[in-house]
């Protein structure tokens, strides 16, 4: 087989291997049968990839037609006979929970507020917003739901209890949530926030009001991105709660850009650290003493307030040196530019020819009237006789600047004498000072609810969880989301490689290049040197053919009459005068032929040992000298037996 040949079965067998893969991981992703497709594909690999001692791959268009129907039987059957979409449940202790897939418990379990929002318009100021339990409107696992926020434009509120209040002791916190903006976001929240357990709490007077304990989460308003991570901390000093936002400076989100599925997730330790993630991705990592503003701990001094700068108090670092005057010879009054004598009119300057005169194309409009309108006068257009030269019109001298121009003096800075530097105010001790070494331990929470505003519809919110061990929440992503992002990851990713070789031709456009070579030139190569007919030699195919067939060629002796010779005694012993088996005999024979080759045997031959081997004398069909005796030898063997 040719080289190019070859290579062209190499890409044949490649595609087509890549093509059934792809319908593997279609029948992986849609009736998750994982384990039976990954058995499928293995076995599939172990047939059409054997181990062979050339990289030539084997292709057959029957054979690859016949799999792939096979394969696409067998991803239909299994889609048939998938098991119904399990929804996530926690292994393990959890303060709350919330898959949506029982739309009778949605019901009873959360509360859509029905408050007014404070300070914002009567139109707008209700919390009216819909939300639904209802699947994704794309890449959607079957039988999986979410919570939808269907408006736009509106405030919107619902939540829900805790099935046990969680309490800040010795375990952490481990809140995590799954996000899906199907269309996008133009401008908008979409955090939670964990509200503080309380006597008083009615969920259904819920607003932005209502006190809670953290909130997380991203935002987003246009190109401005946000991740907020907020926490109340109580003053043990006044008792008074102050807001502290963790600092996201630096961390990057293109995860709000798109419109897949996001597992975010909060952890807060006893340790009093903290780490956000996305799609298991760290984004901020830090601590509640020192990553938050404004600081947990105030200072324990501060400035006086009563305490006031002094009138004679010099600032100054720099001031005008009182002993410095202007020199004698000093102009102020120098212009900066002044008329270049020396510049002469250049011989093309048209004087006579104005710069601009009447188009001569125009013409007066249909509706023009004289008496209300006056005389028309077509528009000025630039004179062409002036593009050709220097100039037209008067000509006066250009502007040159000034070398004697100086500008207003003034004295030189010195240092001042007098300079006190930067006044301050005198620190005291701060009255509201306290040291918190503990800001983990928050208020108890109680609730988990959702106000938002934004101008995107179609959010989806899913598998809400707050537990105090990571490995429960662990274990609810992996039912839970991971299924979404396998499902999502296909297209993204093919999409991701395609704009990653976009991106890199920004820097090195020669890969342009290479992507028209690998695309379009190679396999038109490939095409045109494998598939159209090429000029065959008729000669060579007709010996190739004779090679196959033994068949004679005038070049070939003729065939000689075989000389009479004794019989040899039988080369086997066998009991009862059997003959010996076909296979023996010509194993006996190969055996005679290579001890025929030897030197010894060549010098001198036995008589009669070509008839004793059943080997063709010299010029018979079957001595042709392009076949070797041992193959003659079975070839005769097979042809008496």
């Amino acid at each position: 087989m040719r080289v190019h040949e070859r290579v062209f079965q190499f890409y044949l067998s490649t595609f087509d291997f890549f093509w059934l893969c792809l319908h593997h991981a279609m029948c992986m992703t849609a009736c998750g049968c994982y384990h039976t497709c990954v058995q499928l594909l293995k076995s599939f690999v172990e047939e059409s990839f054997p181990k062979r001692s050339h990289f030539v791959l084997p292709y057959s268009g029957q054979g690859m037609a016949a799999k792939r129907i096979f394969i696409l039987c067998l991803a239909a059957l299994a889609l048939v006979n998938a098991e119904e979409f399990q929804a996530p449940v926690p292994v393990g202790s959890a303060n709350f929970a919330e898959n949506f897939q029982d739309a009778d418990a949605f019901s009873s379990r959360w509360v859509k507020s029905r408050a007014t929002k404070d300070g914002a318009d009567e139109d707008i100021a209700k919390y009216s917003g819909e939300w639904n339990v209802e699947a994704a409107t794309k890449d959607a696992v079957v039988g999986d739901l979410g919570l939808v926020l269907k408006d736009k434009a509106q405030h919107a509120a619902i939540s829900a209890p805790l099935d046990e209040v969680f309490t800040f002791t010795d375990r952490p916190l481990v809140f995590q949530y799954e996000l899906k903006r199907q269309e996008g976001m133009e401008c908008g929240g979409s955090y939670i926030k964990l509200l503080t357990k309380a006597d008083d709490l009615d969920l259904a007077q819920f607003t932005d009001k209502t006190p809670y304990t953290i909130m997380f989460g991203p935002d987003q308003c246009g190109s401005n991105f946000k991740m907020h991570f907020i926490f109340r901390h109580k003053s043990p000093k006044t008792g008074e709660f102050e807001e502290k936002v963790a600092d996201f400076t630096g961390s990057s989100y293109p995860f709000l850009t798109d419109k897949a599925s996001h597992l975010l997730r909060l952890v807060v330790r006893p340790d009093n650290s903290f780490t956000v993630t996305v799609d298991r991705n760290i984004v901020k990592s830090g601590n509640l003493l020192e990553d938050v503003n404004p600081a947990v701990n105030p200072p324990a001094e501060i400035d006086d307030p009563e305490d006031k700068r002094p009138e004679e108090w010099d600032e100054r670092e720099k001031i005008p040196d009182p002993e410095a005057s202007k020199p004698d010879d000093w102009d102020e009054d120098a212009p900066s530019h002044i008329t270049d004598e020396e510049a002469t009119m250049p011989s093309d300057w048209l004087v006579d020819e104005p710069e601009h005169v009447a188009d001569p194309d125009s013409e007066k409009p249909d509706d023009w009237d004289v008496e209300e309108d006056g005389e028309y006068e077509a528009p000025l257009v630039s004179n062409p006789k002036c593009k050709e030269v220097s100039g037209c019109g008067p000509w006066t001298r250009p502007t040159k600047v000034n070398p004697a121009y100086k500008g207003k003096w003034k004295p030189p800075m010195i240092d001042n004498p007098a300079y006190q530097g930067i006044w301050a105010p005198r620190k005291i001790d701060n009255p509201n000072f306290f040291e918190d070494k503990q800001p983990f331990a928050m208020s108890p929470i109680g609730a988990v609810g959702l106000e938002l505003w934004t101008m995107t519809a179609n959010q989806m919110f899913d598998n809400i969880i707050l537990t105090d061990d990571e490995a429960v929440a662990d274990r609810y992503a992996a039912d839970g989301f991971d299924p979404k992002h396998t499902l999502e990851a296909g297209p993204s990713a093919i999409t991701n490689m395609l704009t990653t070789l976009l991106e890199a031709t920004q820097e090195r456009p020669w890969l342009w290049a290479v992507y028209v070579f690998v695309v379009i030139v190679l396999p038109v190569v490939i095409i045109v040197g494998c598939c159209l007919p090429n000029k065959k030699d008729p000669e060579a195919e007709k010996r190739a053919r004779a090679k196959k067939t033994d068949e004679v060629q005038p070049d070939d002796a003729p065939p000689a009459e075989e000389p009479v010779v004794q019989a040899e005694p039988p080369l086997f012993e066998t009991d009862g005068g059997e003959e010996p088996e076909p296979e023996a005999a010509s194993e006996a024979a190969a055996a005679a032929q290579e001890t025929s080759e030897t030197p010894e045997a060549s010098e001198s031959p036995e008589p009669g040992a070509a008839a004793a081997l059943d080997v063709p004398e010299a010029g018979s069909e079957e001595s042709s000298p392009r076949r070797s005796p041992r193959k003659q030898t079975k070839k005769k063997a097979r042809r008496e037996n």
